[in-house]
């Protein structure tokens, strides 16, 4: 059976990480940057958008989706939901913030339930998506952190469709121009 609230799970594919065919990157320097890069995101995100966050521990999944809280009006302290699971935030529209970390393969029923817990117009975020991959929605986009160097990380946006890449595009040149980051990164157009 479908999970509640729409979000129809599948398993992913290898063909799933290679759909969006555009990469998109900037290097993000402080973590102002980097929370700036998840308001961005969360301002262009539709209803019960999913988001898959990737990156070691450290490299800024939790400060991104900070700043994708305050894009959506959330107040108060965002914190890693490393041991409660998921965490929901409600401020304009609700967030959920879900790490899969400790989660050790999850059947489809028991993520329907964590998501089905969610209002089905949150936008969702995902820290250690590989962890239930096999249970969840398809991402809207998959970000992707890496550390850099103390203060710098790189930040990979994968979008599920060009609409989406049109925005990021725009995302990352308004956060380049605010902060000064390089315009590429070695790999080609946007990074990578």
């Amino acid at each position: 059976p479908n999970p509640p609230n729409n979000r129809q799970t599948r398993p992913l594919s290898s063909s799933d990480s290679s759909r969006s065919s555009e990469l998109l990157a900037v290097v993000s320097s402080s973590p102002a940057q980097t929370e700036g890069l998840g308001g961005g995101l969360a301002a262009i995100l539709p209803p019960g958008a999913v988001v898959h966050l990737v990156g070691d521990i450290g490299a800024g999944k939790t400060t991104f989706v900070r700043g994708a809280a305050r894009a959506l009006g959330v107040e108060g302290p965002i914190t890693s939901p490393t041991f409660t699971i998921a965490n929901r935030y409600v401020g304009d529209r609700q967030l959920a913030h879900i790490d899969a970390w400790r989660l050790e393969a999850p059947d489809s029923e028991d993520m329907a339930a964590v998501l089905g817990s969610f209002d089905e117009e949150a936008v969702v975020f995902v820290e250690w998506p590989e962890q239930v991959a096999q249970s969840l929605p398809p991402p809207t986009v998959r970000v992707e952190l890496e550390h850099r160097s103390r203060s710098e990380r790189l930040v990979r946006f994968r979008p599920d469709e060009s609409p989406m890449s049109s925005a990021i595009v725009r995302l990352i040149a308004d956060s380049r121009a605010r902060y000064g980051s390089p315009e590429s990164e070695p790999g080609g157009p946007g990074g990578g």
